[in-house]
């Protein structure tokens, strides 16, 4: 990317282990960043390191404040100066309100809510002194369009932007920027999980009026790598005036916002 600016600068990444996080790590490794590849399974999130130039792999639980506090320093120690911050660790639990649990509502806003926050926080708290950075959440476009049986997911990635949007706000004086990135169908193993047949992936180009969801105007779903690349851009100096927006990734699934 011409003009990124990402030459000698220090990403750090949750939810790198697999997915969009897997290939938001690749796409920053690939222009030259050194990437803090995070995830709390310590051997997928190796396996994606071991692949990509100057990226190293720590193990993290970024539910736990602490835990990210830790890695957070380990990773100012290890590789330098944070730059650039994706939040991408993200958990769903579709089921329709009245038969989830309190688990199910708790554990997905402790990874997509909590987490980003703790992980936010951290860095920022770095960055603020150095007066740059910038920081990115993957939500989703569910957070912005009611979803049947996606109500914690939808809410809890509805928390994360308002958070990241209110974050960029009080960080703009320090030079900080603070950025969503909301993607629509993705192939993605969460994706994936919830396919019931070969046809399924049609289904969702198509849309589904008897749950109220309008297709994918574009006709296909998202690469991880269409993610990444929207991440790439809102990371790098060519967006340097850009903060506090939303953009999605979702081929015009979402036809109003």
């Amino acid at each position: 990317m011409s003009g990124s600016g990402f030459a000698g600068r220090v990403a750090l990444v949750t939810g790198a282990g697999q997915g969009i996080g897997a290939a938001v790590a690749a796409a920053l490794a690939n222009e030259g960043v050194r990437v803090a590849a995070v995830d709390k399974d310590r051997v997928q999130v190796e396996s994606v390191a071991a692949e990509l130039p100057g990226a190293r792999a720590y193990t993290a639980d970024v539910t736990y404040s602490a835990a990210v506090d830790e890695v957070v320093d380990r990773v100012e120690a290890e590789l330098g100066p944070i730059d650039v911050l994706v939040n991408v660790a993200g958990v769903l639990r579709a089921a329709p309100v009245l038969s989830s649990t309190d688990e199910d509502w708790r554990s997905t806003f402790a990874v997509n809510s909590d987490g980003v926050y703790f992980a936010s926080r951290a860095v920022a708290r770095r960055m603020v002194p150095r007066g740059a950075g910038s920081i990115i959440t993957v939500g989703s476009n569910a957070a912005g369009v009611p979803r049947m049986d996606f109500a914690a997911y939808a809410a809890s990635k509805a928390a994360a932007t308002m958070f990241t949007r209110c974050l960029g706000l009080e960080l703009a004086a320090y030079g900080i920027r603070c950025n969503v990135v909301s993607p629509g169908s993705t192939d993605t193993a969460m994706q994936r999980a919830l396919w019931t047949g070969p046809d399924s992936p049609q289904r969702v180009i198509d849309g589904a009026p008897e749950a109220y969801r309008v297709g994918i105007p574009l006709g296909r779903i998202a690469d991880a790598a269409d993610i990444a690349d929207a991440v790439l851009f809102l990371a790098s100096d060519r967006a340097r005036h850009i903060t506090m927006q939303n953009l999605y990734v979702d081929g015009g699934a979402t036809l109003v916002g």
